[in-house]
């Protein structure tokens, strides 16, 4: 793995000779207009960070170092057998900005194993936690358990030159990403299948290896696990959970600590816990309506019904995206390739052709199409994970490649302190009257 580590830091060393040079021509060129709208909306359009592992085009959806979910799809490695790519080889990408071949992305998947060790004391403090607690309460507590075992904490406070931050970095990052499979099937088989765990398998991959610490075996599943950990590693740096955690990083809090952080943010209902809305949503309207399969004018009454309570469809709509979601087709693409019989697929589909038209005839709204959440949960309903509430520990564990990659470059290009300048309504009013310049105007 050090021939990884050197390499990265080779690639890392020519970018922020690029940046330097680019800041010291351009540094003062305005990026965009900000306006008052946007101080209070989110920040929505404001370009305020950069992230190099993905970015998101409105129309074409995310694309890794360049290459669309596809084009992944096509290129990086797969399992012996397998058709999906390995996650692992989506990390070397992110992190080295090259596509991988077979031997560096097994070295990954060698070294990963080799680091999966979690001590003990990271169980017994899960198991001092209510077996009702949610799945990603528990995850988070077992990042935080994990915190003790930070190289970057350890060697921060015994005293290290600020040009070696990226290396304990680097390590931590990497033992972080070994752990979380065991420490998320640990969970599930906590909370759901009676305690009885499941041994790691130091022959399988990494997403192999969770599908059968978690108890499925199928190859099916496992392969579906391998697309799932690729297409929600990242989605650029202006989502919570990747914002999140580059937030906490700037401060020099450890990969541990970062990474918790970040997962709290994806917990929230507007981001990963939005997966578990939708399959909700869907039980939720089969029951109402007392039927297994609705038809689409069933469907179509149900959104509307829906709309008029003054909620929303979740898995429908996104703050950038305008266009189907590029991972909600390679789900639908596997669904229909190894189950296109199956009855809650189908309802996905159905909704699929439902939804759209009913929410552009409000005239409201920018974008009416799915998003990754609007089927992921289908997938594995139909292998049998039924325990919904456990969708975003999954999402938290793929999470984990784009967050920590990015992690990696926060360190090695030594980005500072996130601080954005905040205003107050009040100096926004005196602003208006042209008594106070909020912008340093």
């Amino acid at each position: 793995m050090e021939e990884l580590k050197q390499l990265f830091k080779s690639k890392a060393d020519g970018l922020a000779a690029e940046i330097r040079d680019i800041l010291k021509v351009h540094g003062n060129r305005k990026v965009g207009e900000v306006t008052l709208a946007q101080l209070y909306q989110g920040m929505r359009g404001i370009t305020g960070i950069v992230s190099e592992t993905s970015l998101l085009d409105s129309n074409d959806g995310i694309k890794f170092r360049g290459f669309s979910i596809p084009e992944l799809q096509e290129h990086l490695p797969r399992a012996k057998d397998g058709k999906e790519p390995l996650p692992e080889g989506l990390f070397y990408l992110m992190l080295i900005g090259e596509l991988p071949n077979d031997a560096d992305t097994t070295k990954i998947t060698e070294f990963l194993q080799s680091r999966s060790h979690v001590p003990s004391y990271v169980f017994e403090t899960i198991e001092a936690l209510p077996i009702s607690a949610h799945p990603m309460t528990q995850f988070v507590v077992g990042v935080m358990a994990l915190q003790g075992e930070s190289q970057f904490a350890k060697k921060y406070a015994a005293g290290l030159n600020k040009k070696e931050y990226w290396d304990s970095t680097f390590e931590d990052v990497l033992d972080l990403l070994a752990r979380l499979p065991q420490v998320a099937a640990y969970i599930y088989r906590r909370k759901y299948k009676n305690g009885v765990h499941i041994q790691p398998n130091g022959s399988l991959d990494w997403a192999g290896n969770l599908a059968h610490m978690m108890g499925f075996e199928d190859e099916g599943f496992k392969e579906l696990m391998r697309l799932y950990m690729t297409i929600h590693a990242d989605h650029e740096g202006g989502n919570v959970s990747a914002h999140t955690t580059h937030l906490v990083g700037s401060a020099l809090s450890d990969p541990y600590l970062s990474f918790a952080a970040g997962m709290n943010g994806l917990a929230g209902p507007l981001h990963g816990l939005a997966n578990q809305e939708v399959i909700k949503w869907i039980f939720e309207m089969r029951d109402e309506l007392n039927v297994d399969s609705p038809s689409k004018e069933q469907i179509a009454e149900y959104v509307k019904k829906t709309l008029s309570e003054g909620k929303v469809v979740p898995g429908y709509g996104h703050a950038v995206l305008r266009k189907t979601d590029p991972r909600f087709t390679a789900q639908m693409e596997f669904g229909k390739k190894h189950m296109p019989d199956d009855d809650l697929l189908n309802i996905v589909w159905n909704i699929y052709e439902v939804v759209p038209p009913i929410l552009q005839s409000l005239g409201k709204v920018k974008n009416p199409w799915p998003n990754v959440d609007a089927h992921s949960g289908a997938l594995l309903v139909h292998y049998g994970l039924v325990e919904y509430e456990f969708y975003t520990v999954l999402f938290g564990v793929s999470r984990a490649l784009g967050v920590m990659a990015s992690l990696c470059w926060d360190r090695v290009l030594a980005l500072p302190l996130e601080r954005p300048k905040s205003v107050t309504t009040q100096s926004v009013k005196l602003w208006l009257e042209g008594k106070d310049a909020i912008w340093g105007e």
